[in-house]
């Protein structure tokens, strides 16, 4: 060992290690092993105290938790859908456009420079049921004649979070599935036109078997940002009125911060990430089995 020298990669990639251990895995395990303990902020001496698995029983039990996660799952699911829409629209109206195309690309790309919380403020103004965009528009329209509460009525609340979710995010499948509108090859198009196939047959048979990949690609990076969405609901709601529209991540804050439960919301954090492994295990697999389909039949 006197002369023993540590290989060049060795020392080269030393320090992102002891960066990565330092930034993320150190405080994961410090993180998994408070969720085992009754760990309060207020109480630092409780951080010594093992209780098994208490907290994730309670956890398993608790009515708050998983109406959150209902909440989640029910916002997943409708900006999931809706932005796939919208965005394979923007996507095909773009694919189509003989003029300006980088143009539309570049315009179709702003959404996506915004950081969550600007989001959050803008639409908070925009739903202001005072001075907002909205109600003043609609008031101007005449198809109101008093200020709709947006972000105080629940329905209405959760209504205003997911279209800023919606507006902050279409971009992405609209990019994505552009990028797989381009990539197509022409003549499966142009044969089955000569075959007197019908748009939408063409779209339905052709075009959409090719680019479904790209989408549930899209559809992979978004659940995994959707089911840890907490910057735009913090900002606009807070998780009201009276926790209408709290979510997994907004529910975990509250539990750490605000009720100084370290210990049980880190389990709640744990929990929630086991959810969103197995979101993402479902979306690999379609997009697994959409690879397969389109390797057999183009």
């Amino acid at each position: 060992m006197k002369g023993w020298r540590p290989p060049a990669p060795f020392l080269l990639l030393l320090p992102a290690v002891l960066v990565l251990a330092a930034v993320v895995i150190i405080p994961l395990i410090l993180s998994l092993y408070s969720s085992f303990t009754p760990f309060r902020l207020t109480q630092p001496a409780s951080l010594f105290t093992l209780i098994g698995f208490r907290n994730y029983v309670r956890i398993l039990t608790d009515i708050e938790f998983w109406t959150a996660f209902g909440r989640t799952v029910l916002l997943l699911t409708v900006a999931l859908n809706v932005e796939m829409l919208l965005g394979l629209g923007l996507a095909m109206l773009v694919e189509k456009a003989t003029r300006g195309q980088r143009l539309l690309r570049t315009i179709m790309m702003f959404p996506m420079m915004f950081s969550p919380i600007l989001v959050g403020f803008q639409f908070k103004f925009m739903f202001n049921d005072n001075i907002g965009l909205v109600n003043n528009a609609l008031q101007s329209l005449g198809l109101t004649d008093q200020a709709i509460p947006w972000l105080i009525d629940g329905s209405l609340a959760f209504f205003a979070i997911l279209v800023a979710e919606v507006w902050s995010s279409t971009s992405v499948f609209a990019i994505l599935i552009l990028a797989g509108l381009l990539a197509m090859p022409k003549e499966p198009i142009e044969a089955a036109r000569v075959d007197g196939c019908t748009p939408w047959q063409t779209f339905r048979y052709v075009t959409w078997p090719f680019i479904m990949p790209f989408a549930y690609i899209a559809m992979t990076i978004r659940s995994l940002d959707v089911a840890r969405a907490y910057d735009i609901v913090k900002i606009m709601t807070d998780g009201g009125p009276a926790k209408r529209t709290e979510l997994l991540w907004t529910l975990i804050s509250r539990t750490a911060y605000a009720d100084a439960r370290m210990g049980l919301a880190n389990a709640m954090a744990y929990v929630a990430i086991l959810l969103s492994i197995l979101f993402t295990v479902y979306f690999f697999r379609k997009l697994s089995a959409a690879r397969t389909q389109i390797a057999a039949e183009w």
